[in-house]
């Protein structure tokens, strides 16, 4: 079976596939300070609660944390005997970075765009949630075009709570309405319909500028869920689109042809 593993600054995703479908997956929470040791022993527990602590035949594996992904590269040797893949601009993934420059494109993004392109063939904008909000825009021919980045929504609130002496931490769900009436309804309006309208207008000045028509828009990230009940303007949510891009770019690089079910 292939292990999948996403690196991120809030959470890291993890992917059992077992060729056919998705086993288990897992979303956690990143700590820098983790060792080798320690992130090899909860994940090998994560494996043996599914029965398939031995399983584990591949690995692949995409980090924006430098800190950690060279940890990750070692549990996979240490404590299930695999040289995983790692996902860099060089990689094949079937998708062609014409960025000003492809070295400095996240994995991530690489990752998201060969997923949305193998899943949704044709011209998409993918919004994924996470610890900043990122826009990717992607080629009717698969290219990955360019990106926008905002902070995420939980660091805008953060920020806000942390900055504002009189504003706590609120939840982020939408309130009744978006003319807040209280303190906590204000601050939610502000920050879920902010979004909501961050989204949407970006979403139509990435269209505008990418000028070709049949643009579908995916959503994804640990936060999408929190914006897609108050907007239509998403048309697909694969809030697993990372792993799910891990495993076509693993088979790719393995020579395989079976594509991810969703």
């Amino acid at each position: 079976m292939l292990l999948a593993i996403d690196v991120g600054n809030t959470n890291i995703t993890l992917g059992l596939w077992d060729g056919h479908e998705w086993r288990r997956q897992w979303r956690l929470r990143t700590v820098h300070e983790q060792t080798v040791d320690e992130y090899g022993v909860y994940l090998k527990t994560l494996l043996r609660e599914c029965n398939s602590s031995e399983d584990v035949d591949g690995a692949i594996l995409s980090s924006v944390v430098p800190p950690l992904t060279g940890t990750f590269v070692s549990v996979c040797q240490e404590f299930l005997g695999q040289d995983a893949i790692l996902v860099d601009s060089e990689t094949s993934t079937g998708v062609r970075i014409i960025t000003d420059n492809p070295a400095e494109v996240g994995a991530d993004r690489i990752v998201n765009a060969s997923a949305a392109y193998h899943l949704y063939p044709g011209p998409s904008i993918i919004i994924d949630m996470g610890t900043a909000t990122t826009f990717d825009a992607v080629s009717a021919n698969g290219d990955l075009i360019g990106v926008a980045i905002a902070p995420g929504l939980e660091l805008a609130a953060e920020a806000l709570s942390k900055r504002a002496a009189q504003l706590g931490q609120v939840a982020l769900v939408a309130p009744p309405h978006a003319i807040g009436r209280n303190t906590i309804h204000a601050m939610q309006s502000g920050l879920v319909f902010g979004y909501v309208s961050l989204i949407e207008g970006m979403v139509r000045r990435f269209m505008s500028e990418m000028e070709v028509l049949g643009v579908q828009v995916i959503g994804t990230g640990g936060l999408i869920t929190a914006i897609t009940p108050h907007t239509t303007i998403i048309e697909h949510v694969e809030p697993w689109l990372t792993l799910t891009g891990l495993q076509i770019i693993y088979e790719m690089n393995q020579g395989g042809d079976r594509v991810a079910s969703r």
